[in-house]
């Protein structure tokens, strides 16, 4: 003889329903049935077979009714008088900056370059460093205009960055790769001007044809 499945009143306290997990137990021949607390969705399992006792719509019923009162929103903090939470403004969009400020200022931390931080410090880096990559975008498109060229490429940065003295100072010791060199050819290899022969020839008088 077949046992007939019972289900666990749910309890109605509401501060049980935080941690209520509703189990319907059935017999070894049919699979477990679990409704969590957690899942706000509940996907019913179909049984091999039916069993005695317990239609298929008593139990659709019972877990319909069950899912609605899991699915019941609980009250917010400090007595549901909590509003809407207010949008996340980043670091940087605080300070007007486009280099991320939070990233490094976690860079900062990570390095244990000193024992404290201050809140300035990560502000004034990515500051820095933005006004860098834009001083050298700046002078490496004019090379590329100057180029006739529509992409920046290591030449580019080369040439932007060795034809400024200050920028040229502070990489001074850099290499940028496939980048080449200046262009540069010593003045005692070029070939040496002759006006003064020039002129002498232009003065003498031509010969007489034969």
């Amino acid at each position: 003889r077949r046992k007939i499945p019972t289900v666990r009143s749910a309890p109605r306290d509401k501060r049980d329903l935080q941690h209520l997990s509703f189990t319907l137990s059935i017999n070894t021949t049919f699979p477990l049935i679990a409704l969590t607390a957690h899942n706000s969705k509940f996907k019913e399992k179909e049984f091999t077979t039916k069993p005695v006792g317990f239609s298929h719509s008593l139990q659709r019923n019972r877990f319909t009714s069950f899912s609605d009162h899991v699915t019941m929103e609980a009250p917010k903090g400090a007595g549901g008088r909590r509003g809407e939470r207010k949008k996340a403004i980043s670091k940087s969009i605080k300070a007007g900056l486009q280099f991320p400020v939070g990233r490094v200022a976690r860079y900062l931390k990570k390095g244990r370059y000193s024992r404290r931080l201050g809140t300035g410090a990560p502000i004034y880096l990515a500051a820095v460093l933005e006004y860098l990559a834009a001083e050298v975008l700046e002078l490496a498109g004019n090379a590329a205009r100057d180029n006739k060229k529509n992409r920046i490429n290591p030449r580019h940065v080369l040439l932007a960055v060795r034809n400024d003295d200050e920028l040229g100072k502070l990489l001074q010791g850099v290499t940028i790769a496939s980048g080449g060199v200046l262009p540069n050819i010593n003045p005692v290899l070029l070939p040496k001007k002759t006006t003064s022969a020039s002129t002498e020839r232009s003065s003498s008088p031509k010969s007489p044809n034969k």
